[in-house]
């Protein structure tokens, strides 16, 4: 009989089990926080925990992710600053007016934090959250609001720059050093997607998973473009990979295409699946003697044109498994292949981010109407928390859970904090003694951050557990006052999640009826935008567009529908793209003919796209293009442009079809 094995839970692995990796990131934490408190009370700042605070909330894996996010926390509060100031000198003498303006700007700065990603998002929060801690406590002393601010800015540039420092010098992390890794971990699976859609077997899981790894990765070069020239150029030779791996998944899924529409596949399949089996067992050396094999077949003038169309994007598919094996390998070495595209574009929904932003100004608002009422002495800090946990947890995909993770954490910091505060610190008077109270607390906090399901509530203990101390040169000991500023954000988080619980915004009908009007409005802008940016720019929105729509295709039976939409808009995209590239260097009546074909294009997408209505809209401005098209005296541009137009008719009259699972 087998013994039962022990299962530890998620805390006491990452008390008990931390990796090397683990511990060094909770010791460079308490280093760069006890200097940073140190030295706050060597300046004698008015409120040194911020100090302390700001090095936990900063404090990352990498060196490159805490100078990014320690560059945006600083920015969003200078900015919080001027703006707490700003609205203090207008609406100082009027309190409806302060508290109108407070929350709109509160909504703006979390629209602002739902439209984007990564550390600016992160800006935006703290440029709300900044002004309501510096602006709220001021209204009882308006003139004291330019110091207040001044100080905070201090207090939090002071924790960036201790925490900056540990993380360049204290057994750094280069984000850098990650990216070639996980760029190659994203070929791999971007080359294992490509053998899927060639072989139509589980399509879908392939590439979700390759989409999944790009979005990824590409939140990862923002960080190493802050860890100096190598981080820049690994950054840039990964925009280079995430273009070529949308480049190849677009000819997989242009072979595939090719190949549903012949009548007689039995010359190509066997080439089709040769090469699939060899991407998918990483046979990658036996590539070479499948291209040669494939550029054999194309010399037989028996094939239809339709035959030898698929095997040239067979040819072409291979050529770009070359073309990124080379990027790779630039991304390894820390150089910049030729070629670099602007950043990827993301999907924004402008509605949903408003929609967000009103709900925190809302909330704001009722909070400030119940401390008005009721005259709290501490409701300032929950009307603060309230607006901060609905801005910091407004774009996440299930925020209610997470501002309730990090509600936990507020409420294990109170005993905690009331322990240390009244059992520990009245008997020490050193600074040696209080930061070993202080930091055993956070280094333990420290190394449940590394855990996911923990990190929420970790970063929340951390920030409430020193707030609730508030060390400083002189501390005092009232029992009263710590119950009742301890209360404040627990009230506030709280109210934040049964807002979130009450208010959701989850992704509906409506959401995705938006989401496919931004497709169509992309496809349009396709048929204009410089042909050297276009790839990254709609590959990456559409990365994130069909993550979100496979969400909502599990969860909902609606969702399917929606999802084949979204793979037939990529495939749209992907003809318009080919259509574009095969014509790019066209003169002449060619050139006239290929942009009154862009501009149908573009004004059958704009006229609801894809319908039944619409069926046979492109049909004559196609046919003029391949007239014209018969008087190139490129063969080989004939046959691509050629082949791409009318497997762009095909897709589009797939699209109109009613329905389209």
């Amino acid at each position: 009989m087998k013994p039962p094995t022990l299962q530890l839970s998620d805390f006491w692995q990452a008390i008990l089990t931390p990796s090397r990796s683990d511990l060094l990131f909770a010791v460079r934490n308490m280093i760069a926080g006890m200097v940073a408190l140190y030295l706050a009370f060597i300046f004698d700042l008015e409120q040194p925990q911020w100090a302390l605070t700001t090095v936990f909330i900063v404090g990352q894996f990498t060196s490159g992710m805490v100078l990014g996010k320690g560059a945006y926390r600083l920015a969003g509060t200078v900015v919080g600053g001027v703006a707490s100031v700003a609205m203090i000198a207008m609406f100082g003498q009027l309190p409806l007016l302060f508290l109108l303006s407070m929350a709109t700007w509160l909504a703006l700065c979390t629209t602002g934090a739902s439209l984007l990603r990564g550390h600016a998002a992160y800006g935006f929060v703290l440029a709300g959250y900044t002004a309501a801690i510096i602006a709220l406590p001021a209204v009882s002393d308006p003139q004291a609001v330019f110091d207040h601010a001044t100080a905070r800015c201090i207090e939090i540039s002071l924790g960036i720059i201790c925490a900056a420092v540990a993380s360049t010098v204290l057994w750094p992390r280069h984000a850098e050093q990650g990216l070639s890794a996980q760029g190659h971990a994203a070929w791999l699976a971007g080359l294992s997607a490509a053998a899927a859609e060639l072989l139509g077997t589980d399509q879908r899981k392939g590439l979700l998973d390759a989409l999944g790894r790009l979005v990824a990765v590409d939140n990862q070069h923002a960080s190493a473009r802050f860890e100096g020239p190598k981080g820049r150029r690994r950054s840039q030779a990964l925009r280079v990979l995430s273009r070529d791996l949308l480049s190849l998944l677009r000819a997989a899924r242009a072979v595939a295409r090719q190949r549903l529409m012949l009548d007689d596949s039995a010359r190509v399949t066997p080439l089709i699946e040769n090469v699939a089996a060899a991407l998918q067992q990483a046979r990658h050396q036996d590539l070479p003697a499948l291209a040669q094999q494939i550029s054999h077949a194309l010399q037989d003038p028996s094939l239809s044109p339709e035959a030898h169309f698929c095997l040239l994007e067979l040819a072409q598919l291979l050529q770009l498994i070359d073309q990124g094996a080379l990027t790779l390998h630039a991304l390894e070495q820390g150089r910049v292949p030729p070629g670099a595209p602007g950043a990827m574009s993301w999907h924004t929904d402008i509605e949903q981010g408003v929609l967000a932003g009103l709900r925190c100004a809302l909330a704001f608002l009722a909070v400030a109407a119940f401390w008005v009422f009721t005259a709290w002495p501490a409701g300032l800090g929950a009307i603060s928390i309230c607006g901060v946990v609905l801005s910091l947890f407004a774009a996440r995909e299930n925020p209610s859970e997470s501002s309730l993770n990090f509600l936990k954490g507020i409420v294990i910091s109170i005993p905690v904090a009331a322990l240390v505060h009244f059992g520990l610190l009245p008997g020490f008077d050193s600074f040696a003694m209080l930061g070993v109270c202080l930091g055993i607390p956070l280094f333990l906090a420290s190394l449940c951050m590394s855990r996911v399901k923990l990190a929420a509530t970790a970063s929340a203990f951390c920030i409430f557990f020193v707030n609730n101390i508030g060390p400083n040169n002189l501390m005092t000991y009232d029992f009263a006052a710590f119950l009742n500023s301890a209360i404040a954000p627990l009230i506030g988080g709280g109210i934040a999640v049964l807002v979130f619980r009450l208010i959701q915004l989850n992704p509906g009908e409506r959401h995705y009826r938006r989401m496919y009007n931004a497709l169509l409005f992309d496809l349009a802008q396709l048929t204009v935008r410089p042909l050297e940016q276009a790839e990254s720019w709609f590959g990456g929105r559409m990365a994130d567009r069909l993550i979100r729509l496979s969400r909502y295709s599990a969860i909902y039976t609606t969702g399917r529908r929606h999802w084949a939409r979204g793979l037939l808009g990529l495939d749209l995209g992907d003809e318009l793209l080919e259509v574009r590239a095969s014509l790019a260097n066209s003169q002449g009546a060619l050139a006239i003919a290929r942009d009154r074909y862009l501009h149908s294009l573009a004004r059958a997408f704009k006229q609801q796209g894809p319908n039944e209505q619409n069926l046979a809209i492109i049909d004559k401005p196609s046919e003029t293009l391949l007239k014209a098209l018969e008087q190139s005296p490129s063969r080989a541009q004939q046959e691509i442009a050629s082949a791409a137009i009318a497997q762009l008719q095909y897709t589009w009259r797939k699209a109109c079809q009613p329905n389209t699972e």
